[in-house]
C-alpha cells in the first residue's frame, strides 16, 4: 500500500496503482525478480510494448483504462474517438484551463503532475532514492564537474504514474541547453521497485540538460525512463528562450520520473512538502502549482 499526501485536504490517500499485482510479482517474488533481470528491465521488452502502444490495436485499451482510473477527459484537447492508439491517449495534451500556472516570477511551480519529494541541503554523494538507499549526482548525470556545483542545494523528485498527465514543463522563463542521453535499463520507478533496486535512477535510461532560468539560477533537469517507457520526447528547441509553463517534452507509456537540482540558496521549497518528505511521504502536485519560492 502506497500512501501519498494531499495538500488540499491535508489527508493521506492510498495510491491506486496501475498493474499492482504485476509490480509485486516482478519485484517481490523469486521467479518475477529473475524474469525482471533477464527480460523486463531490458530495452527490447519496453521497445516491443511501446510498439504495441503505438499500434491501432492498442486503442481498445483506452476506454477501460479511463473507466478504471476515473480519468477526467473533459480536460483533454482530444475526444476519446480521436486517439489513434494508446500512446496518443497517454501523451494527451490538456486544454488551456486544465493546469493554471502561478505567474509570480518569484514562485517556483511544479514541472508536471505527480508525487513530489523534496530534499534540501543535499549531500551529492548521498542523495535519497528511498529510505535506506542512496545514490550520487555524479553517477546520475555522469559529469563530476557539473555535479559539484550543486552541493548543499535542493533536489526535487517528481514521480509520474501511468494515470498521470505525462508532459513535463519549464518552471521559469529561461534558456535550455542541449539534452544529453545516457543509456540504461528500464526498471519500474514505483516505490515497490525503488525499495528493492539500489541506485535505480542511475541504472535506468535518462536524459538531462541545464536550464538557465531567470529567477532560480542554473537548474539540472533530468528525465528518467522506466519499464515500457521506450521513448522520452524532448519537444523544446535548445538555446531558444522559453516562458514559464512552456512544454519541455513528454513520456510515452509507463510510469516515469522528472528530477530537478537547484544550486544552494536559489530556492526555498514549501515547508509542508519538505516535512512530508522527511516523514517518508510523497506529496501530490499538479503542473503549474506553486511548490516553493525564490530564496531571499
Amino acid at each position: 500500500m502506497i500512501k501519498i499526501y494531499n495538500r488540499k485536504t491535508k489527508q493521506y490517500e492510498v495510491e491506486q496503482v496501475a498493474g499492482l499485482s504485476y509490480l509485486k510479482w516482478c519485484y517481490e517474488s523469486p521467479i518475477g525478480k529473475s524474469i525482471t533481470e533477464l527480460l523486463i528491465k531490458k530495452k527490447l521488452f519496453s521497445k516491443l510494448y511501446g510498439s504495441f502502444c503505438d499500434s491501432s490495436t492498442s486503442k481498445k485499451k483506452i476506454r477501460p483504462f479511463i473507466e478504471e482510473f476515473n480519468i477526467d477527459m473533459s480536460l483533454a484537447n482530444m475526444k476519446l474517438e480521436e486517439f489513434r492508439n494508446f500512446n496518443d491517449f497517454f501523451a494527451r495534451t490538456l486544454n488551456a484551463f486544465a493546469r493554471p500556472i502561478a505567474q509570480d516570477r518569484d514562485i517556483l511551480i511544479s514541472p508536471g503532475d505527480g508525487r513530489l519529494s523534496a530534499f534540501e541541503n543535499i549531500d551529492l554523494d548521498k542523495l535519497v532514492q528511498i529510505k535506506g538507499l542512496t545514490y550520487s549526482l555524479k553517477e546520475l548525470i555522469c559529469d563530476d564537474k557539473v555535479a559539484k556545483e550543486y552541493d548543499g542545494g535542493v533536489c526535487l523528485i517528481l514521480r509520474l504514474c501511468p494515470t498521470d498527465y505525462h508532459r513535463f514543463h519549464f518552471v521559469d522563463d529561461g534558456i535550455c541547453g542541449e539534452t544529453k542521453n545516457i543509456k540504461g535499463k528500464y526498471y519500474s520507478v514505483n516505490p515497490i521497485a525503488l525499495e528493492r533496486v539500489p541506485k535505480l535512477f542511475c541504472q535506468n535510461k535518462r536524459e538531462w540538460c541545464i536550464f538557465k532560468s531567470e529567477n532560480f539560477g542554473d537548474i539540472i533537469h533530468i528525465e528518467v525512463g522506466a519499464t515500457c517507457v521506450g521513448t522520452i520526447i524532448q519537444s523544446y528547441t535548445p538555446n531558444v528562450k522559453v516562458k514559464k509553463g512552456y512544454e519541455k517534452g513528454y513520456f510515452k507509456f509507463g510510469g516515469s520520473t522528472t528530477i530537478l537540482f537547484f544550486k544552494k540558496d536559489t530556492v526555498k521549497i514549501d515547508e509542508e512538502i519538505v516535512h512530508q518528505t522527511s516523514l517518508g511521504y510523497e506529496t501530490k502536485v499538479l503542473m503549474g502549482e506553486a511548490i516553493g519560492n525564490k530564496f531571499k
